[in-house]
């Protein structure tokens, strides 16, 4: 059975976007994207779908960052950025994905770190070693 774009019941579409990245939903992510949705929408809890997404699924940051995701969005509670998010949790391809997409690793999060700072392995793994060294952006 196909879905219908746009929110389902007693959701609003930013709603939907936002739990589509937050799942992984590449499919419903796209078919929302294409009828329209803001990829910067935010939801009933103040963040954007690139603040909640699956971070393990860099195809959702590619996907939301090629359709105008802002990389560079505080998450209004604690200033975290996306980046900081993706080197905290160790997934190394999202971060180069937001990376490649514009996300500055040089802002530091509400309390003042930058994603190196926060980086899962410590500054000598592979996000760390990442972060001081980053490829030069395309």
């Amino acid at each position: 059975m196909a879905r219908r774009p746009g929110p389902g019941p007693g959701g609003t579409e930013a709603d939907e976007l936002a739990n589509a990245a937050a799942r992984g939903d590449l499919e419903r992510l796209r078919e929302l994207l294409d009828g329209a949705a803001d990829p910067n929408a935010v939801n009933s809890y103040g963040r954007t779908p690139i603040q909640v997404m699956m971070l393990g699924s860099p195809r959702v940051a590619e996907l939301l960052l090629q359709r105008g995701a802002d990389p560079n969005r505080p998450d209004p509670r604690t200033g975290s950025l996306p980046a900081h998010d993706a080197a905290r949790a160790g997934f190394l391809e999202t971060l180069a994905a937001l990376h490649r997409a514009g996300a500055r690793l040089d802002l530091p999060d509400g309390s003042g770190r930058l994603p190196l700072d926060v980086a899962a392995g410590g500054p000598h793994g592979p996000v760390g070693r990442y972060l001081r060294h980053p490829p030069p952006r395309p």
